[in-house]
């Protein structure tokens, strides 16, 4: 066991140690002379695991008013990050992708719905190149007749197509 990575994981009870028939360890020198002992092998001691609990994450939802909403004009998919961090706020933020290509909207959209699921928040389309993302704690409404009926296309290019 000349391994120093080998003593290293048998030191921290990663892995069990190599014992020759004598019951020492296979990389301590025997001098001729000593005999071996017959006294039988302390068994290996092994710390006491605790185990973990499973613990519900706290989520701290401002509880604040209103008071701002963000309308973003992004032009390339490096804009991401002006959105992120105003919706990580609480700050709801309006994008329109009017003055992007199609490829990196889609990008964009793409983050976005991302942003919103991880925080729970949501996206909703207010037009075909504009979208909302509202942050959990903020409540939204619209009309009955601008949703999409179920199972019509929802994607921004179903939409602009």
């Amino acid at each position: 066991m000349g391994n120093p990575l080998k003593k290293t994981m048998v030191f921290l009870g990663l892995a069990e140690e190599e014992l020759d028939e004598h019951g020492t360890p296979t990389d301590v020198a025997r001098p001729e002379q000593e005999q071996p002992s017959t006294a039988a092998a302390k068994p290996v001691q092994r710390a006491q695991v605790t185990p973990l609990r499973k613990v519900a994450p706290v989520r701290h939802t401002p509880a604040t008013a209103m008071n701002e909403i963000l309308t973003v004009h992004p032009t390339a998919y490096r804009d991401a990050a002006v959105v992120a961090e105003s919706f990580r706020d609480g700050v709801p933020v309006i994008m329109n992708l009017s003055r992007m290509d199609d490829s990196e909207a889609k990008r964009l959209i793409d983050f976005a719905s991302g942003l919103a699921m991880g925080l729970r928040g949501r996206i909703e389309r207010v037009t075909s190149k504009v979208f909302l993302l509202s942050p959990e704690h903020i409540a939204t409404s619209n009309d009955e007749q601008d949703q999409p009926a179920a199972g019509e296309a929802t994607s921004f290019f179903a939409a602009t197509s």
